[in-house]
């Protein structure tokens, strides 16, 4: 598989982790141990099957402690660049901080750090080239979730509701939710205020929908939210049972004794 040099990627990992509870008062969310390899070592293993070779990371909570597991990335197979927000800014707003690192590159894949997958990155950007879009953001069916993502037959996202109220939902009929990675142009870049506290579900993406150019492209892999207890041992099962389907790199994790 033929991949451009230096594609690049930014996984958000400044989240607290509060629902998390006991789990992450001393390990940060990122380093959460999935059978002794941290959630973050995975999700650097799919981005690099994919191409996904040179990836930023915003760091807030006990930031030192995820240098020190992964260093400059070398042993995992990628380059990573790191972002320390001493503020929190945000999913829009942390990629905004590292806009920089995008400017010269074409799209670029931001991917939320609690989310364990094995999409295929490769299908997704082809999708999204082909459509022209601005941005492609993974979606999956689900009753009830946080967001709504209503898709047109060509797969443009004509309505985007980020944590609606019941009112909000009223009559808005969709399986589709939004799955926490999005592929964007760095057009989007522009659309994100500076130095500000900004949310891309919440405060970008809705406002690029007219545009026609943000797209949905559907999960065809394993995707979970590592957001509770719970979600951490269905994870944990998934890889047991075989449902997701990662390679990771020999070794390259098991320095600090995860379980």
């Amino acid at each position: 598989m033929d991949f451009e040099s230096e594609m690049r990627a930014m996984v958000l990992c400044a989240g607290l982790g509060t629902r998390l509870g006991e789990l992450t008062r001393q390990t940060p969310k990122a380093l959460l141990p999935l059978h002794g390899r941290p959630i973050l070592e995975y999700i650097l293993a799919n981005l690099r099957r994919h191409g996904f070779d040179e990836i930023a990371i915003n760091l807030h909570t006990m930031p030192e402690t995820i240098r020190g597991h992964f260093g400059d990335g070398a042993k995992f197979g990628v380059k990573l660049t790191y972002s320390h927000e001493s503020v929190l800014l945000g999913t829009a707003g942390g990629v905004k901080k590292m806009e920089h690192f995008f400017r010269d590159g074409g799209p670029f894949l931001v991917h939320y750090g609690d989310i364990l997958t094995d999409q295929d990155f490769t299908a997704m950007l082809r999708f999204h080239r082909e459509r022209g879009a601005l941005v492609t953001m993974l979606a999956h069916q689900r009753a009830r979730s946080n967001s709504v993502v209503v898709l047109d037959p060509e797969r443009r996202v004509t309505l985007f509701l980020e944590r609606p109220e019941e009112e909000g939902r009223c009559g808005v009929e969709s399986p589709w939710v939004n799955s926490g990675i999005c592929l964007c142009e760095t057009a989007v870049l522009e659309a994100i205020p500076v130095g500000q506290k900004c949310d891309l579900p919440r405060d970008v993406f809705p406002g690029l929908i007219p545009s026609g150019r943000v797209f949905g492209f559907g999960l065809t892999g394993y995707r979970c939210a590592i957001d509770s207890p719970e979600r951490l041992e269905e994870a944990k099962a998934a890889l047991a049972a075989g449902h997701c389907h990662i390679s990771l790199a020999p070794g390259a994790g098991n320095d600090r004794g995860l379980d």
